[in-house]
């Protein structure tokens, strides 16, 4: 991703071999998975800026999805944008992760989920593996190691136990609930889940909010904790 070795849009797409990977992981799925309609332009214009090929899947699902919604998306993982998920992985990470397109991350975010977790890459900032998921965890304000390479999470999306990963996120009624949160939205909680008082999700109030609001303030918590 450094300056000096931009690829352009043709050299990104000259193997579209990823996508038919991710096609055949998704056809069986386990867990229901809405693959999001990608705008042509955006596409481009996304997969440029992340400087992925098509070829791996990442960059298949930015240049031929505007995302995939799991359970209902209850996980939104990223992709060019779409009217469902109005984010792309690019513009997501701009401002958070990069100050500007083509900057070498210390990780990326490459999903999230509706009670404010998000899922990274890491690039170096988040420990010695290399290239393995990371999940931000409401609950703790901190970054867990998965254990998980971006296939494998896409796997375990599709296939996995994603209800069980979440069982101590589930209230009554959640299910109903999240239909109402749209891809660019999460809920914001109060008292906040990484308070005593927030443990139990029956009883906090609950309301979706944009999830760039919801990224801030936990982000400003994690730092103000740490220190």
């Amino acid at each position: 991703m450094a300056q000096s070795q931009i690829r352009t849009i043709e050299q990104l797409t000259v193997d579209t071999s990823g996508f038919a990977l991710v096609k055949e992981w998704a056809k069986n799925s386990k867990n229901k998975a809405e693959f999001l309609a990608a705008d042509k332009v955006k596409a481009r214009e996304t997969l440029y800026n992340l400087q992925v090929t098509t070829r791996s899947p990442m960059g298949a699902i930015t240049f031929f999805n505007g995302g995939i919604l799991i359970d209902n998306g209850w996980i939104r993982i990223l992709g060019s944008g779409n009217d469902k998920l109005n984010r792309s992985i690019a513009s997501w990470n701009k401002g958070k992760t990069i100050s500007k397109f083509g900057e070498q991350p210390k990780y990326l975010l490459v999903a999230d989920d509706v009670v404010g977790g998000m899922y990274a890459i890491n690039a170096g900032g988040l420990g010695t593996d290399m290239g393995k998921m990371y999940y931000f965890a409401p609950e703790s304000l901190a970054w867990e190691a998965l254990d998980l390479t971006y296939s494998d999470f896409l796997n375990f999306c599709f296939n996995g136990d994603v209800k069980g990963f979440y069982k101590d996120f589930h209230w009554e009624g959640w299910e109903k609930d999240i239909i109402k949160v749209i891809g660019d939205q999460a809920f914001s909680f109060m008292p906040f889940l990484w308070t005593k008082e927030g443990t139990d999700l029956n009883k906090v109030s609950k309301k979706p909010v944009p999830i760039e609001e919801v990224y801030s303030l936990n982000t400003k918590f994690q730092m103000a904790l740490k220190h």
